[in-house]
């Protein structure tokens, strides 16, 4: 692994405030801190990133999804609340 390179940018105060208390709350310094940030943050693009690659590789191949499928597919991922007494009685007098 090459040697760390300091760099710098601005940040918000309240930000470097709430860094610090988090960094002392963890026995960490705010480098430590940051360089955990970086590295996440890099992570969540990186995956973010290849998942755009895949969706335009998978629609240059005609490989689509019609917008009933994917009601149907992101319905399938959210538990349907149960009604509100107010609702039930809304829907039993339609």
């Amino acid at each position: 692994m090459s040697s760390p390179r300091i760099i710098s940018f601005r940040i918000a105060p309240e930000r470097v405030a709430e860094l610090d208390s988090i960094a002392r709350a963890l026995d960490r310094d705010r480098s430590h801190l940051l360089n955990e940030a970086v590295a996440s943050y890099l992570d969540q693009q990186r995956r973010f990133v290849a998942m755009v690659k895949e969706g335009l590789h998978a629609s240059k191949n005609g490989k689509t999804i019609d917008d009933e499928d994917l009601d149907a597919m992101i319905g399938s991922w959210v538990k349907a609340k149960p009604l509100r007494k107010k609702e039930r009685k809304a829907r039993t007098r339609s």
